[in-house]
């Protein structure tokens, strides 16, 4: 992979990018004793980063690149379908699994 970017830019980006880094790790060694407790709204909140995360790691995978109605009937999507179904449904992670599996299965069968 080639880039129009000068070897001065891309290292003042690693240089930005490495030091951002080491002031929030910095920022929680300082706080680390300073701060009593999670504030309720922030606590309420942090529960929403790991399914957020999940889905942006996720979601990618499942979205077809065209938005075509015969990009909808792609496998893969529907057997997320399913996934995301019997996961709303049983909250349970084997069940999620096993649906998901034969939803795709199913699908590739039919389609």
């Amino acid at each position: 992979m080639t880039t129009t970017y000068g070897p001065v830019a891309i290292w003042g980006v690693i240089l930005a990018a490495g030091l951002a880094t080491y002031a929030i790790r910095l920022s929680f060694i300082h706080l680390f004793g300073r701060v009593e407790g999670v504030p309720p709204a922030l606590e309420r909140l942090l529960a929403y980063v790991p399914p957020a995360v999940l889905a942006a790691l996720v979601a990618p995978d499942f979205v077809p690149e065209s938005a075509t109605l015969v990009a909808l009937a792609d496998p893969t999507l529907v057997g997320g379908a399913v996934a995301v179904v019997a996961a709303w449904y049983t909250e349970d992670v084997l069940w999620t699994v096993g649906a998901g599996m034969a939803g795709l299965h199913l699908a590739r069968f039919l389609l």
